[in-house]
């Protein structure tokens, strides 16, 4: 009998009073809500951990693997062409990385097509080193693409030396030169194409925008003839000599004079320096 009194709660164990009904009824009330409570937590823990395990049953499964088109040139004038035709196809945004840029000859021959995509309406954003702009030439290169209406910011290094078009295609340098001597691979894939965009725009966000380096040359500014701004203009589109003289209609020597001349007018030891300080100027407009 007092067994069956304590499990109802109508006697404490090694107490001789009886409870009240009311008062044992209480106490069970009590305890099973204590255990209700206990039980819902418990349950709720277990929720947690269901939806753990199916949120790994439900990830995207990578069985549908895509294929990456991917090209690779040992020589860099091959490389240039590449580059050259992949350019043409931008129609959104190109950005490049450069921790180094390649002689005047290949600066003035970019520089044209650089033109031709930013007058297309193609955003351009250049992210070089402090290095690379310390000499001359190259660092004239960026403030010609400024001038024209392309983004360009300087950081202490540059990671890669890679160009990225329209976000789908990434071209890198991959050999251990500086300028990816030794190879460089095209890869045809967005999803790639947008992990390197995640590390050009970490890289930009951190650099400083790019500003011109004072040339100290006061004879930048004289006015040119208006046969001697369509010379840098002709150049700017990759024409050649021969073209430019029959469309001035003047010999190979003539011609030599008048890029002479506008070197003189423009203060620049190069035809490329010539290039870039016309385009600085807005002289290239025709």
């Amino acid at each position: 009998m007092a067994g069956w009194l304590a499990e109802r709660r109508l006697l404490e164990p090694g107490a001789e009073p009886l409870s009240t009904p009311d008062r044992a009824l209480r106490h069970i009330v009590s305890e099973q809500g204590r255990r209700l409570r206990e039980a819902a937590e418990r349950a709720g823990r277990d929720a947690e951990a269901l939806d753990d395990v199916l949120s790994l049953l439900t990830a995207p499964r990578f069985d549908a693997r895509e294929a990456v088109e991917v090209e690779y040139f040992t020589d860099r004038e091959r490389t240039r062409r590449r580059l050259g035709e992949l350019d043409a196809l931008s129609r959104e945004e190109f950005l490049a990385m450069r921790n180094s840029f390649p002689d005047a000859r290949v600066l003035d021959s970019s520089l044209a097509g650089d033109l031709e995509m930013l007058a297309n309406g193609v955003r351009m954003r250049m992210l070089t080193s402090q290095q690379a702009v310390r000499p001359q030439a190259p660092a004239r290169y960026p403030s010609a693409l400024s001038d024209a209406g392309a983004e360009v910011r300087v950081a202490p290094t540059a990671p890669l030396h890679m160009n990225i078009l329209d976000r789908s295609v990434v071209i890198i340098g991959t050999g251990p030169g500086p300028q990816g001597e030794g190879g460089d691979v095209i890869l045809h894939s967005t999803p790639v194409a947008r992990c390197f965009w995640k590390v050009f725009t970490h890289t930009w966000d951190l650099a400083r925008p790019h500003t011109r380096r004072p040339s100290g040359r006061g004879r930048a500014g004289r006015e040119l003839s208006a046969q001697e701004r369509e010379v840098p203009a002709l150049l700017a589109t990759g024409a050649k000599d021969e073209t430019i003289a029959r469309r001035l209609a003047c010999s190979d020597r003539t011609l030599r004079r008048l890029m002479n001349q506008i070197m003189e007018k423009l203060g620049t030891s190069s035809r490329f320096e010539a290039g870039v300080t016309a385009a600085r100027l807005g002289l290239l407009s025709r």
